[in-house]
């Protein structure tokens, strides 16, 4: 008898164990395979919605935007829009880099270049689950051997979505499901709209599109606000020696970044005489407020540069504004209002932030290494840290 309860222990014990066993394993996948629960959410006051924006992601990205999509849940916003500069191209991303040594094994240019916009759907896009997810073309879209082409055929998905298809069959394009790296849509009487110069200039084609969006909006009643994204800022901001009409650039043409930027600055400027408008911008790897605060106030649109998604960070220009910030990650969360008024505060990330599941993708350098060291402003060579790949490797 003694030796039948033992055995009904030892079976009690066992069955304990497995049992132990496989929670632990449908947790761990869940982790690693679900967004995380929510433990406490910042309720909305009545009428009002939110959503994020951030841009430049190349670098580290693939540990900072999981810590974006992560933390931002608690605001639950209704999209997130990036602006642009997906993964380096130029040289290998040092999250890639890591997690290859992770693996053993040797991140070769080919490779890169292959896996590098795949890479950034997997580990920057999938974290954001149910959030809806709007891309925007960066300067980093367009180095060699990537260009606008491939980046619009690579995020079709992703620039093509019912949202975007029927905004472009209201406004009566000819073909509303042809992607494009410039769109805009309405959202809750706010119109938002991307502009794509990722070469410093905005195509005469874009400007004739962008003047009817825009001649629309002024006219419409229900669209009580504007929000413009960008990659590059508009000419003549405190931030212009990272912008549109930068020197040196467009050779060929040196004016046409310049025209076509300030056209859209004015044009912008006319509109806000009846509703809001709001730039924004990343491009520069840095946070800041008030970028058109050089200009006079009756000529001064409110604008922001959110280049904080993982990319390293530069130093802040001469006479910033006092609420800006550099060696920072995080992403700016617009509130809006029910008269479509928004209200953007940044939100900063820390290294605690970074979910466990995306941890154990590296080595233990490399999420320290993210926050502490990858910087042009504490170190100008210090986003020389991997190997270059021209475009022809």
């Amino acid at each position: 008898m003694q030796k039948f309860w033992w055995a009904l222990v030892g079976a009690a014990v066992v069955i304990l164990i497995l049992a132990g066993y496989l929670f632990c394993r449908r947790s761990r996948s869940r982790a690693l395979f679900h967004p995380p629960r929510v433990r406490f959410q910042v309720a909305s006051p009545p009428g009002e919605w939110r959503f994020i924006v951030s841009g430049d992601s190349r670098n580290c990205g693939d540990v900072v935007m999981p810590a974006i999509a992560a933390g931002s849940r608690k605001f639950a916003p209704s999209f997130y829009w990036h602006l642009g500069d997906l993964r380096a191209i130029y040289k290998t991303d040092e999250d890639m880099e890591a997690a290859s040594i992770k693996n053993n094994s040797i991140l070769t240019c080919a490779d890169y270049h292959r896996r590098a916009w795949p890479d950034f759907i997997s580990n920057q896009i999938a974290p954001f689950a149910e959030i809806p997810f709007f891309v925007g073309i960066g300067n980093h879209e367009v180095i060699p051997p990537k260009d606008e082409t491939q980046f619009v055929s690579q995020f079709s998905a992703w620039l093509s979505t019912p949202v975007l298809n029927q905004q472009r069959k209201a406004d009566g394009e000819k073909d509303p499901t042809a992607p494009k790296s410039y769109y805009h849509w309405i959202d809750h009487g706010v119109d938002f709209i991307y502009l794509a110069n990722a070469n410093g200039e905005f195509a005469p084609e874009q400007i004739k599109w962008f003047d009817g969006v825009a001649t629309r909006a002024q006219n419409n009643d229900a669209v009580l606000s504007l929000v413009v994204g960008m990659h590059e800022a508009l000419p003549d901001s405190i931030s212009s020696d990272h912008a549109m009409c930068d020197k040196n650039r467009n050779k060929k043409n040196a004016n046409a970044g310049c025209d076509a930027g300030r056209h859209v600055y004015n044009t912008l400027l006319n509109i806000q005489k009846r509703k809001p408008v709001y730039v924004l911008a990343s491009h520069s790897h840095f946070y800041m407020n008030g970028i058109f605060n050089n200009h006079p106030p009756e000529q001064r649109l409110p604008g922001w540069i959110i280049g904080t998604a993982g990319a390293a960070r530069y130093p802040l220009p001469l006479n910033s504004p006092a609420d800006s910030a550099t060696d920072v990650y995080g992403y700016l969360l617009g509130t809006v209002d029910k008269n479509g008024r928004i209200n953007f505060e940044f939100q900063n990330l820390s290294e605690n932030d970074v979910p466990e599941s995306v941890r154990q993708r590296y080595p233990e350098w490399l999420v320290p290494w993210c926050f502490a060291h990858n910087s042009q402003n504490l170190n100008p060579l210090g986003e020389e840290t991997t190997h270059r790949c021209p475009a022809g490797d």
